[in-house]
């Protein structure tokens, strides 16, 4: 055993390297923030999008008549304009040859527009009575409506039956109505329609009081006195003959430009006001109506007033008339900029989630053709590596140098050695101390005096990194052949051969072994296995196969000594030296391959802080590696192979598709709590069994035991959406140019040697 650069007991400075990491750890909660309300951002466009649509707080319930002993008589025989004046209720009749012609439901961008142009051509104005969230998301269509001098009114924001809903509801639906229309034509409206009402004899007690509430706050209800029935669809004919008044009467009459196909209703409608104007009828709007009332009572105050106050008595009517016959207010202050932004907010929901629901459709199917394509891949991988006649060519049984970068390792390190000590292949040890600071280098040159281990060498130098650790080992090695391990893992006897055998052929430059969780025994450990096994057996397999492998792991890869020295060593360019390492063999024309006999017993993170921290570094690095080696994509032959094939597919499978796959759980949580529980539901276990398929058919790849997989529901429940946020913060650290260094896991040195081997 040799020993080099003796340990220092004095305490040392912090060095470079521990100074930037704790700066970047600093710099990573704004990120973390900023993540989080990405996240809430997505969330609030979500249920905005969702109550615009009624899938969030819809509320389908309609009354069928519930008594009317509470309304006033007046009222129910009245005319169907029902105002209020000094608390009490009047009512208003369209005068005789009159109609006021009404829409309801709308806008609706396929059909408002071809009324409004109907309108326009016979110059007939109409009041439209609009649904909010109809308003905030086609407000262009509503500007239009006002500035060709046509009417609006509320028709809730929601189209709920008021009756059922509470007061702060009633006046949720109406202010936000009034917002949508300050946002979208500069105006508010006193005027007022309530959803499945018709004439005022079918006022009952429930929606009475909300008609008295309203009408004492300033709105006029509006009612009818002809409807069309268009909403059946009973053809052109029917619509025209029922929205015809009897007689010469004057009507009210409803037609709907949304909520459903109105074809019928957009070819009657030319043909009605023509036949209406043939029986010298003439339109007007609401407010027209209650004007033609006004006027006719200032006309008879005129006649009955007493000679010499006419002219004071008009005047001061005037006024008032104007007041209460103006429907249309303009939107000012707080009104119009809190409008202006409802229908801002709108317009970017209305854009986020159908992109998203697009980009949820992308992910899907490329999530279900990944497993697909695993599944085909592995077991093609494992059928051609497991003939009798498969072979790396001569069996390689020369020594190789085993290198293991240790940084306070002092809890894992006997373990590690005592694990080499067992080595059924010739083996030297070098253990690069990357100045500890709790005796590691003691440690390991006491294991191996009590092993009787004289191959083992402990280098100690002033704390580097890992990389700087591999590099001093790999220009220290003995041998043509180095294997580079952690300091946490343990291997079995057999592992090094095995490991070793591929390099039979020239062309392999360096080859993965199979990693596994060795504290697998707590719900952390238990999930990682799973991910491990899936990512050992199912991805490295597919990757072998097509000659791409992105990742040589750092808890057990071999490697040729001049391919390392070749393409410069280990770098420091990034957190992912490992990545970075294998796909610099990649483009040196060097072929990487997966070893899946030669196992490796490393100890996986033991809480979930420790476990973000490692993510974090991995998926960052990956993403500097990437980047890194982003010319790959021009490279030209061989070494351009994983430009080609491998670098697409961990861009599409390992950064673009989880980055978006948060969407197939956002969407789900969402589908179950306000659309579809259980078709939702039914889609998750479909996922889910996807999942358990391909996990059971990579335990079975493996030999291991399937109770583990009973752990799988709730990895993807909690663990899987935790790697998202890790990878979605780790794409945030990227885009704002953020640094990160290697940080030191906290281990417990529970993994030794597994039970039954060796």
């Amino acid at each position: 055993m040799t020993t080099t650069t003796p340990s220092r007991g004095r305490r040392r400075a912090p060095t470079r390297i521990e100074r930037a990491a704790g700066k970047a750890a600093a710099l990573q909660k704004p990120r973390v923030i900023l993540a989080l309300l990405l996240l809430l951002g997505l969330t609030s466009v979500m249920l905005l999008d969702g109550y615009l649509r009624a899938e969030v707080g819809g509320d389908e319930r309609v009354r069928d008549g519930a008594g009317s002993s509470k309304v006033p008589d007046k009222i129910l025989n009245g005319g169907p304009i029902i105002s209020f004046r000094g608390g009490q209720a009047t009512t208003t009749s369209v005068p005789a040859k009159t109609i006021a012609l009404t829409f309801d439901d709308g806008p609706n961008p396929t059909y408002t527009p071809q009324v409004l142009k109907i309108l326009e051509k016979y110059d007939v104005p109409a009041t439209f009575f609009v649904v909010g969230s109809m308003v905030s998301r086609y407000p262009g269509i509503v500007k239009d409506m006002v500035d060709q001098g046509d009417e609006v009114g509320i028709h809730t924001f929601t189209h709920v039956d008021l009756s059922y809903q509470s007061d702060a509801r009633i006046r949720r639906e109406m202010t936000q109505t009034q917002l949508a229309l300050a946002g979208a034509a500069g105006i508010t409206t006193t005027l007022f329609r309530a959803p499945y009402s018709s004439e005022t004899d079918a006022i009952d007690n429930y929606s009475w009081p909300v008609y008295e509430k309203l009408g004492k706050e300033g709105y006029t209800s509006v009612f009818v006195d002809t409807d069309s029935d268009d909403w059946k669809k009973p053809g052109v004919s029917k619509i025209v003959k029922w929205a015809t008044p009897s007689g010469t009467s004057g009507a009210s009459v409803l037609m709907h430009d949304a909520g459903g196909d109105r074809e019928q209703t957009i070819k009657a409608l030319p043909e009605y006001i023509e036949k209406m104007r043939a029986k010298g009828y003439t339109f007007t709007t609401i407010s027209g109506v209650i004007e033609a009332q006004n006027a006719a009572a200032r006309a008879g105050q005129q006649a009955n007033a007493p000679a010499g106050t006419g002219g004071q008595l008009q005047g001061g009517n005037q006024s008032g008339t104007d007041r209460l016959q103006a429907a249309h207010r303009e939107a000012t202050g707080a009104t119009l900029y809190e409008g202006k932004a409802l229908v801002v907010a709108v317009a970017v929901a209305e854009y986020t989630v159908p992109t998203l629901s697009v980009g949820l459709v992308i992910v899907g199917v490329a999530v279900m053709g990944r497993f697909g394509m695993m599944l085909i891949l592995a077991r093609r991988h494992y059928r051609l590596r497991n003939r009798r006649r498969f072979s790396w060519g001569p069996t390689v049984t020369r020594p190789v140098t085993v290198i293991v970068p240790a940084y306070n390792e002092k809890e894992c390190i006997a373990n590690t050695l005592e694990s080499l000590a067992k080595s059924t292949h010739p083996i030297e040890v070098i253990v690069v101390d990357d100045g500890s600071s709790d005796g590691t280098s003691e440690i390991a040159r006491e294991a191996a005096r009590s092993l009787g281990m004289t191959n083992v060498r402990v280098i100690r130098q002033e704390n580097a990194g890992k990389p700087a650790a591999l590099n001093n080992g790999v220009r220290s090695a003995s041998h043509d052949i180095v294997v580079m391990m952690d300091g946490d893992t343990v291997f079995e006897p057999d592992t090094v051969r095995q490991l070793v055998q591929p390099f039979a052929n020239p062309e392999v430059g360096a080859v993965a072994g199979n990693a596994k969780v060795g504290n697998r025994d707590t719900v952390i450990g238990a999930w990682q296995h799973i991910e491990y096994v899936m990512g050992f057996n199912l991805d490295r397999r597919m990757y072998d196969l097509l000659r791409c492998m992105p990742t040589i792991p750092g808890a057990i890869g071999a490697f040729r000594r001049e391919a390392v020295l070749q393409v410069g060593g280990m770098s420091e360019d990034t957190l992912a030296e490992d990545t970075d390492i294998t796909i610099a063999m990649h483009r040196a024309g060097w072929r990487v391959v997966y070893q899946e006999h030669a196992r490796a017993w490393t100890e996986a993170p033991g809480s979930l802080k420790q476990l973000w921290s490692q993510r974090y570094r991995w998926s960052y690095g990956t993403m500097q590696a990437l980047w890194k080696h982003r010319k790959s994509l021009t490279d030209k032959g061989p070494s351009g192979r994983f430009g080609r094939v491998g670098m697409p597919l961990v861009v599409i499978f390992q950064i673009v598709t989880p980055v978006f796959a948060p969407l197939i759980d956002v969407f789900t949580a969402y589908s179950m709590i306000f659309v579809d529980f259980r078709a939702a539901l039914y889609a998750w276990l479909a996922v889910l069994g996807v999942q358990l398929v391909c996990a059971a058919y990579a335990f079975k790849l493996d030999k291991e035991k399937y109770r583990y997989l009973l752990m799988m529901p709730l990895q993807q429940l909690a663990y899987r959406q935790m790697m998202y946020l890790v990878l979605i913060h780790s794409c945030i650290t990227a885009l704002t140019g953020g640094r990160l260094r290697w940080q030191k896991l906290k281990r417990t040195g529970e993994v030794g040697t597994p039970a039954g081997v060796g």
